[in-house]
């Protein structure tokens, strides 16, 4: 038999007002107390007695259990999320840079005060990936997780790349259907994937690592140029967001734009769909599929957690748990094609093994092998409009650098 929920809600946008009308009409053993808003003057479509500004109405309510924070602001969100577990209250959040951020503090709290934190809507809308990570993979081998976790860049590629809109066309379009924010870094520039891999790769491998250590380069600086680049050899561009296990102890992660091939799970995954592959040692190659963006989607995956918390569903991080010796590294080489203006990029960047160069007075492009390392300390550089890359798809490390990778990070734990 289910526990009955009661829930105090932080947050009536996009995706609170999508998990209302969802759960709206059902018998869910489930019952919103209050909502906590930031604009009060604001015209809702709910009574007034629903909502307040005051959060302790909600923090501080004995008959309130369980908390969802819906919520943009990253700091706010985290300090709810932390008052709510230490009271003892179950949480389920898609705020996927908190969580992201916090996660190793996250967990301690659950533990210590014996209550769950679910936040499958964070990552990739209404694809339960997260569950799956933490249940079906949980005895897997992965070697790698990658895929499409964006449905706002998605969009905007999908529109450029199918219907030849202009980039600045395509974002308008995707601010104008709420898939986008008015300033859209966090989507275009890879911020957003960013912080949905770090929480994807927890499960998957057991890291818990700093987003800020994950290389994110995005598509705001695309160009004619590159678009055509790509159609002529029968690609299309994504923003992809990729953890990689490159030897038994070591893992890689970064978000760049990738030229994908037609045979690739990934070139028809449009608009606003995001598409994750996992690729495992015994299960092989597995695809999901489904929206990445809007009210409903997510407020699918919001109402999924708050489902599994009647049942009294945790996450047990159990990779996380097993210290199974992983460890982060960026000394590694991929292969990219660099679109730049000034000779001194490829020399700061340190390209190596040019396989391809192109010249002309509008355009000038390099394909070549360089180290995330390299990318990272650059980021600036990177952000740059005269610049574009995208990764090709192919790696260039040799089993020696990954040997040397792994004493040198023997040595730096010694």
């Amino acid at each position: 038999m289910s526990n009955r929920l009661k829930i105090g809600l932080f947050g009536f946008g996009v995706v609170g007002q999508g998990l209302h009308d969802i759960i709206k009409g059902q018998d869910l053993n489930l019952e919103i107390i209050k909502i906590a808003i930031k604009n009060p003057d604001k015209k809702r479509s709910l009574e007034a007695g629903l909502f307040t500004t005051n959060h302790d109405e909600l923090l501080n309510n004995p008959e309130i259990n369980t908390i969802v924070e819906l919520i943009d602001d990253a700091d706010a969100a985290f300090q709810i999320v932390r008052r709510a577990l230490i009271s003892g209250k179950h949480v389920v959040s898609a705020n996927k840079k908190m969580i992201a951020s916090h996660l190793s503090e996250l967990v301690e709290l659950q533990e210590k005060y014996g209550a769950s934190l679910l936040y499958e809507g964070a990552v990739c809308g209404s694809i339960p990936i997260i569950r799956n990570l933490e249940e079906y993979y949980d005895n897997e081998l992965l070697h790698g997780i990658s895929g499409i976790f964006n449905g706002s860049s998605n969009y905007i590629l999908s529109k450029i790349f199918n219907e030849n809109l202009d980039y600045h066309i395509a974002l308008k379009q995707a601010q104008d259907l709420g898939f986008a924010e008015t300033n859209p870094i966090l989507d275009v520039g890879g911020y957003d994937p960013k912080f949905k891999l770090a929480i994807a790769t927890a499960h998957a491998y057991g890291l818990f690592i700093n987003p800020d250590k994950i290389l994110n380069v995005g598509i705001q600086n695309l160009s004619e140029n590159d678009i055509n680049y790509a159609r002529e050899k029968n690609f299309k561009i994504k923003l992809v967001p990729t953890a990689r296990k490159i030897s038994t102890k070591q893992i890689i992660t970064y978000v760049l734009p990738k030229f994908v091939k037609s045979d690739d799970f990934l070139f028809n995954v449009e608009n606003e769909y995001n598409g994750v592959t996992v690729q495992a040692a015994f299960a092989d190659k597995q695809f999901f599929f489904g929206k990445g963006a809007g009210g409903h989607p997510t407020g699918a995956a919001v109402l999924s957690d708050i489902a599994a918390l009647r049942y009294g569903y945790k996450y047990e991080y159990k990779k996380y748990h097993q210290q199974n010796g992983l460890s982060h590294t960026d000394n590694v080489n991929i292969e990219i094609y660099l679109r730049y203006e000034h000779e001194y990029t490829v020399e700061k960047l340190k390209i190596q093994n040019i396989v391809e160069r192109f010249t002309r007075n509008d355009y000038k492009y390099v394909i070549g092998s360089v180290s995330l390392k390299d990318l990272l300390a650059n980021k600036e550089l990177l952000q740059e409009k005269n610049i574009f890359i995208a990764h090709t798809g192919r790696y260039n490390y040799t089993e020696q650098q990954i040997k040397a990778v792994a004493e040198e990070e023997a040595a730096l734990h010694s």
